[in-house]
């Protein structure tokens, strides 16, 4: 019987019974849920740097940004914030279409 304690999306305890099988699950408290999406959120990361295929690389930035969402309405903080935030920090310092590469910086 594997052990998996971790995270998962609401739907997965039931496409397991619908497979025959018979999942352990409990609900976390929201301290520990944060917890457990901070976790995901890094999961999901590092399964985005392993993607190798165009559709492996949407697939797993879908489970991340899925994730992200979940973190930050349970942080609550609006999605649209982020998105003031991010466009306010590309206005000052740009994004990262040129590639520019940071060797060092001499004083």
């Amino acid at each position: 019987m594997p052990t998996y304690n971790k995270l998962v999306r609401d739907r997965i305890p039931t496409i397991i019974q619908q497979a025959g099988k018979a999942p352990k699950t409990r609900v976390l408290d929201e301290d520990r849920y944060v917890e457990e999406l901070k976790l995901k959120l890094l999961e999901e990361a590092n399964e985005i740097l392993k993607a190798e295929e165009h559709n492996e690389v949407v697939e797993e930035a879908a489970d991340l940004l899925e994730v992200l969402h979940a973190l930050l309405e349970a942080k609550g903080i609006a999605l649209k914030d982020i998105e003031l935030v991010r466009q306010q920090k590309r206005e000052e310092r740009g994004g990262f279409e040129d590639r520019v590469f940071l060797i060092e910086v001499n004083e």
